[in-house]
């Protein structure tokens, strides 16, 4: 007869767990070198190329 693995939960599945090291345990953020830059200075380039085209289809649409 086969043994029913199932039959007291699951067990054994999900593969290992990662090793953390202290200051993960403490909520520490790991840091990509430049991966991710300053959000506040993204946004500010974001709206400054926004706004340039919308200027650039008002002249457009003033043009014509």
């Amino acid at each position: 007869m086969s043994k029913s693995r199932g039959r007291n939960g699951m067990s054994s599945v999900g593969g290992q767990r990662k090793k953390l090291s202290r200051g993960d345990l403490r909520g520490r953020r790991a840091q990509a070198p430049s991966a991710a830059g300053d959000p506040a200075a993204e946004k500010k380039e974001l709206l400054r190329k926004m706004r340039e085209r919308a200027e650039q289809r008002a002249a457009s649409d003033r043009d014509e």
